[in-house]
């Protein structure tokens, strides 16, 4: 079985909360996948896993957090190629972006990029946490 753990960076807990459903989806079966917060874990040890589901929310003009996950996607990009690669994150103006400018990267870095990325405006409705939670059970298969 694929080991896939999802790495995440939140400021007001929205990213947080997708993170949580979209692992709650990955172990509906009982996988093995987990959760860590950016600063908890080095792009070193991010490599080892099989699949790598990435969250940041967007930030000021439509980027990534500068001051922790930034630098830690700086250098794990550099580690990407042939990695399967997903993306999730909320924003609160624009309009994504961030998103399409982050997905950009993964494929640059040769990266397999998971079909399509998840984001949502602001805080996660019930509707939407369902979403995250889907999202999680269709990674199963990637």
């Amino acid at each position: 079985m694929e080991k896939t753990i999802i790495i995440y960076w939140s400021g007001t807990g929205n990213t947080e909360t997708m993170a949580e459903k979209i692992l709650a989806g990955l172990n509906s079966d009982k996988a093995i996948a987990k959760m860590v917060p950016v600063f908890e874990i080095s792009a070193k040890e991010a490599h080892s896993y099989d699949k790598i589901i990435l969250g940041c929310p967007a930030m000021g003009l439509e980027q990534l957090e500068a001051e922790e996950f930034e630098p830690f996607f700086e250098e794990l990009e550099t580690m990407l190629t042939n990695k399967k690669v997903a993306l999730f994150g909320s924003y609160g103006w624009g309009g994504g972006e961030w998103m399409t400018a982050w997905e950009k990267r993964v494929k640059d870095s040769g990266a397999i990029l998971f079909e399509k990325s998840l984001t949502i405006a602001s805080t996660p409705s019930s509707e939407e946490e369902n979403d995250c939670i889907a999202f999680g059970e269709s990674l199963k298969t990637f």
